[in-house]
């Protein structure tokens, strides 16, 4: 059988065609998967054995790697690192590349894991079962190009995760905003209750072990990403919809696309499954419509199936109807980011807990992975007792520290440094706000990297309204990933800041970092919350900020 290249197949056979190609490509023990609806899905199952998991259909056979050579191209990313962990539990031979060191890559080699720093044709191992790629990995990357001449068959991160998925009882957490907070926080809710997941998830959460987990339950939680569609690849039992919003417009060309992505997502669910969605959702209809799982909504608006409720500490409501509304004031236990949660199943309360994280947005997400929690066994007291010792994840209103800085008039003052990965308006916006009120800080200064140019270029005019909190905003150079030459000379950073300014807004386009963090010495006040933002490595500036002081 020629190489294939899962999940970048130009013209992919549905229906009839798809299952005349399962019937006519098997070869030794490799044969192409048929979906739920007679697709042909973007993986192939390698030796598979029946099982009988709790909570799936027996005839989906659970995918067998045993004794199988795997190579992961990338496999310092979080979300790689993480599948190559669990493939190698599951009893393959494992390998990987990446191109420079790295803490995640330290990591791997302490558990024996070859890991080579380069990415050529000659590392690709011998022998070779499988290559594993991201979605950022092209065609012609030369472990792909070798892949291919050597008739080793290629598969993308999300295609084997979701073909992991087959045989467990598969949870997935989409949405544009809160997926990864989400599937951190849930798993930690299951870890504490005793269910013990499987977790995979593109952020560093220290309290499940990193960016992933190796359970022993057949519970595999997982973040569902839709950048490339990626999250198709799914064979989830149960699932969540936090929001859909416009981005990765470099994928997509309109919102209505990205509607029908996560229609799309959703009909990969059983009729023995569950979908949970945000019920504010002006497109939750869209998605929902014709569905065979059973649908409920969560959100803040009373009308909800799981209606969420923060309260001000004395018992009053804080209304909101959006992601991003109100915040309550930051008084009492809320200045430290505690927020009282209550949670109502139509009209009914289950269950209530002191949120430990700021924002009306993390309590939403909290609610959210409570609700999946307790449909996966875990009971209301446990799960509440769970997400009040939840310390939160990296680059998530992460407070890196506070110093001492000369000003003003060389009195010395404290500032507080948080560094967070807030890439898209809706994030900026929510965020900042926010941490105003739970820092409640004399100025709040920004510092944002725009990732993406594509980005920046589309969702300009949101980027320039959405930090209305700042009083002062420093724009580095945009980190450029994943676009064309064409797009990296179409818009610039001092683009975004002519935006800020004609807003009103103070801001300065600067660079190279070092300059950045020269200009914080020299304005950074008594009583200052500085912000680095962005989903670059803009955290370098917070850390070599806070470092100075030492």
């Amino acid at each position: 059988m020629n190489a294939t290249i899962w999940g970048m197949t130009p013209s992919t056979p549905t229906g009839k065609e798809a299952t005349q190609a399962a019937g006519q490509a098997q070869t030794g023990s490799i044969e192409i998967r048929v979906g739920r609806h007679g697709e042909q899905l973007d993986a192939q199952r390698i030796k598979s054995r029946t099982v009988s998991p709790v909570g799936r259909n027996t005839h989906e056979p659970r995918l067998d790697l045993a004794g199988k050579h795997v190579h992961f191209v990338g496999i310092g990313g979080c979300g790689m690192s993480g599948l190559a962990r669990i493939v190698r539990r599951d009893g393959a031979i494992c390998s990987g590349s990446d191109l420079a060191s790295s803490a995640a890559i330290d990591s791997l080699l302490e558990e024996d894991f070859h890991v080579q720093l380069d990415q050529s044709a000659e590392t690709v191992p011998d022998p070779c079962d499988l290559l594993v790629i991201s979605a950022a990995i092209h065609e012609d990357h030369p472990e792909a190009l070798e892949a291919r001449r050597r008739d080793i068959s290629v598969i993308k991160y999300a295609a084997l995760l979701g073909q992991l998925m087959s045989g467990r009882t598969g949870v997935a957490v989409a949405g544009t905003h809160g997926k990864s907070t989400t599937t951190s926080l849930l798993g930690h809710v299951l870890i504490l209750c005793g269910i013990d997941p499987s977790i995979i998830v593109g952020a560093t959460c220290p309290q499940i072990g990193g960016g992933w987990r190796c359970g022993e339950s057949d519970v595999l939680v997982a973040e569902a990403c839709e950048f490339d569609r990626s999250f198709h690849n799914f064979l989830p039992r149960h699932a969540v919809i936090l929001n859909v919003e416009e981005d990765h417009l470099d994928v997509y060309n309109s919102i209505n696309e990205i509607v029908e992505s996560f229609a799309e997502f959703a009909r990969l669910l059983p009729g023995d499954g569950t979908l949970l969605i945000q019920h504010e959702l002006p497109h939750r209809l869209a998605i929902t419509a014709g569905l065979d799982c059973e649908v409920q909504t969560i959100g803040f608006a009373p009308q909800a199936d799981w209606c969420v409720q923060v309260t001000d500490g004395a018992g009053s409501t804080v209304p909101s109807t959006d992601f991003a509304a109100a915040i309550p004031p930051a008084e009492g236990a809320h200045r430290s980011g505690f927020m009282p949660v209550n949670l109502y199943y139509r009209d009914e309360l289950v269950t209530e807990w002191c949120n430990p994280m700021a924002g009306e947005h993390m309590a939403y997400n909290a609610a959210a992975a409570a609700v999946m929690a307790h449909r996966l066994g875990a009971s209301w007291p446990k799960i509440a007792e769970a997400i009040a010792t939840f310390r939160g994840l990296d680059r998530r209103m992460e407070l890196l520290g506070q110093r001492l800085v000369s000003q003003p008039h060389d009195k010395g003052g404290l500032v507080t440094i948080v560094d967070d990965y807030g890439h898209h308006p809706t994030e900026i916006d929510t965020t900042l706000r926010a941490l105003r009120r739970c820092y409640d800080p004399k100025r709040l200064v920004c510092v944002f990297q725009p990732h993406q140019h594509s980005r920046t270029r589309f969702l300009m005019e949101q980027f320039a309204a959405s930090f209305s909190q700042a009083d002062l905003v420093i724009v580095p150079h945009i980190y450029f990933v994943r676009d064309s030459e064409q797009e990296r000379h179409a818009v610039r950073a001092a683009d975004l800041v002519d935006r800020l300014r004609t807003r009103g807004k103070q801001a300065m386009h600067l660079y190279p970092f070092d300059a950045i963090v020269e200009q914080l010495e020299l304005i950074a006040q008594d009583g200052d919350l500085i912000v680095t933002m962005g989903a670059g490595d803009v955290w370098r500036i917070g850390r070599a900020f806070l470092n100075n002081s030492n």
